[in-house]
């Protein structure tokens, strides 16, 4: 998958306001990540809609699971999140002017 589809399909996981709590929540967790009670616990969704909105992200690749026992590990992708950021900000103020005088 290229990054131009890849960052189209991060944003789009992203653009649901329950998504992007979790996905906030589980940047701020790092590296260690957050089980999916614990997850519902800081968001206060049901565990069935938090089940959906994980395999969004997962589906994403934004959040990577592990199975411990009974338990889900989920982790943010932190290298998904960088090159979607950089997609969005790597040509950054680099030229592009207006092509017509009165467009502004």
């Amino acid at each position: 998958m290229n990054k131009k589809s890849s960052t189209a399909r991060a944003l789009a996981a992203l653009g649901h306001e329950a998504r992007l709590d979790v996905f906030r929540l589980l940047v701020r967790s790092g590296e260690e990540g957050l089980i999916v009670g614990e997850i519902a616990t800081h968001t206060g969704l049901p565990l069935s809609t938090l089940a959906h909105h994980l395999r969004t992200l997962v589906a994403a690749g934004l959040v990577t699971q592990e199975r411990r026992g009974r338990e889900i590990l989920n982790r943010p992708d932190f290298a998904t999140m960088t090159l979607a950021l950089s997609f969005l900000t790597d040509e950054c103020c680099q030229g592009v002017t207006l092509s017509r005088e009165d467009a502004a």
